[in-house]
C-alpha cells in the first residue's frame, strides 16, 4: 500500500453452516454450531420425565444432565404448528433446551441471513435470528434462545423442582453428534 492510497480488497462471503430440519410441515434453520449433538427420542425412552406445566404446553418432558434440568421443547407446538411424530431431539449448546423435531432435512450453509421484516412483530421476533434464502425457498433460521425465556425457564424450575428428575447417563448412544 502506498501512502496517500487506499487498498480495497474484496471481502468473501462468511458461510454459517445451517441444519435445516422439519417441525411438522415446515423447514426452519438452526446454526449447526448451536446444536451439541442429535440424538433419536427411543435413545431416551425412559429418562425424561414428564412436566405438568398448564401455561407451557410445548414443555412436556425435562431431562436430568450434570446439576441442571434439561426442558425438552416440542418445536411445533412452540410456533403454534400442528403436533406430528417427532423422530429427533436437538440437545442445544450451552443452553437448558432440547428441542424436538421431525426430521433433519439436510446440513448446507448459508451466507447472508436477512433481517426480520416488520411484520414480525410479537413473541417471534424472540423466535428467530432472520431469514435466509436457499434454493428459491425463504427459510426462518432460529434463535436458539428463543424458545425458552428466563421466567419461562424460574416456572419450570420451580415445577419440577430441583431434586425430582433422574440423571441421564452416558449410557444411551449418540445418533450424531455435531
Amino acid at each position: 500500500m502506498r501512502s496517500g492510497t487506499i487498498e480495497h480488497r474484496p471481502t468473501g462471503l462468511r458461510a454459517e453452516q445451517i441444519i435445516l430440519f422439519r417441525a411438522s410441515s415446515e423447514v426452519f434453520a438452526i446454526s449447526s454450531g448451536s446444536v451439541q449433538e442429535v440424538r433419536s427420542v427411543d435413545s431416551l425412552a425412559g429418562a425424561p420425565v414428564s412436566v405438568s406445566e398448564p401455561s407451557l404446553k410445548k414443555v412436556q418432558h425435562a431431562i436430568r444432565r450434570g446439576d441442571r434440568n434439561m426442558y425438552v421443547v416440542n418445536t411445533a407446538i412452540h410456533f403454534g404448528l400442528r403436533p406430528s411424530p417427532v423422530a429427533l431431539i436437538f440437545v442445544l449448546r450451552k443452553s437448558r433446551v432440547a428441542l424436538l423435531v421431525d426430521a433433519i432435512e439436510k446440513m448446507t450453509s448459508m451466507t447472508r441471513l436477512q433481517a426480520l421484516p416488520g411484520a414480525f412483530c410479537n413473541e417471534e421476533r424472540a423466535w428467530y435470528r432472520g431469514l435466509t434464502v436457499l434454493d428459491q425457498h425463504v427459510i426462518p433460521v432460529v434463535d436458539p434462545g428463543g424458545f425458552l425465556s428466563k421466567d419461562e425457564l424460574f416456572l419450570l424450575d420451580a415445577a419440577t423442582g430441583s431434586g425430582n428428575l433422574t440423571e441421564v447417563s452416558g449410557a444411551a448412544e449418540t445418533e450424531a453428534t455435531i
